[in-house]
């Protein structure tokens, strides 16, 4: 199939690293849809991207954080778009350091939980259906790597949020193993910017974009993590190595 005919939704599109991912994927000539509770963010995103694709952009206001939210939003992007091929999926916020878990409310935690896991859950409960049976289709999750350890002293909820979405990603690789479309997970190890705010150690996301868009594109791989330390990782996911 042809990208002018896929229709990609990307979820968290207009984040940092999302509107990476959405430039990429309009410049290979698909046609994408992002969904956002912010319209202002929406009109940002419509001024990033390359002037030229702007036209196979689609924006809907709408939250998918909350079960009806989410299908409401689905109703408002079918009856925009009419079909969805594929999903990428960056929700959630990519730092927290709110201190220590001892001087932290339950409050608190909730609410990493809730912006990092629920969120994730409730749009794939939502939206896998639209690609689950489409051996064309693909559903890629784009994760961080603070799952796996405390970054710094006080982002121990980071941590705890983080790594309740790579254990629901590690659920749906192992509950849905021969799903027709392709399920695959993007972890990402290091700092992400746009290029005015870089740092060392960090990935460019109109590069980290490329990445992904040409994992979506290949649609060769399934049930996968691919996890991305260096702008070398970023490389080999464009070349097709195994990471």
């Amino acid at each position: 199939m042809a990208n002018s005919d896929r229709v990609v939704l990307a979820l968290g599109g207009a984040g940092t690293v999302g509107s990476g991912i959405v430039k990429a994927l309009l410049d290979k000539g698909f046609k994408v849809a992002v969904i956002s509770r912010d319209s202002s963010r929406l009109d940002k995103l419509r001024s990033f991207v390359s002037p030229s694709t702007k036209d196979n952009l689609t924006a809907i206001v709408g939250d998918v954080g909350s079960e009806a939210g989410a299908e409401q939003a689905k109703q408002a992007l079918l009856k925009a778009v009419g079909k969805v091929t594929d999903v990428v999926s960056s929700l959630g916020f990519s730092w927290w350091q709110g201190g220590p878990p001892h001087t932290q409310s339950l409050k608190d935690l909730h609410w990493v939980i809730e912006t990092l896991l629920f969120s994730t859950f409730v749009s794939w409960k939502t939206f896998f259906p639209l690609v689950r049976d489409r051996s064309d289709g693909s559903y890629t999750f784009i994760t961080g790597g603070a799952g796996e350890k405390v970054l710094m002293p006080g982002t121990g909820f980071l941590t705890v949020g983080a790594a309740s979405t790579l254990a629901f990603c590690q659920v749906l690789r192992e509950e849905y193993p021969e799903v027709p479309c392709k399920l695959n997970q993007v972890k990402i190890d290091a700092g992400v910017a746009a290029p005015e705010r870089m740092a060392p150690g960090y990935l460019n996301h109109l590069d980290l974009g490329e990445g992904v868009a040409a994992l979506v594109e290949r649609g060769n791989s399934s049930h996968s993590v691919f996890t991305i330390t260096s702008a070398a990782d970023l490389k080999n996911l464009l070349l097709q190595k195994n990471l």
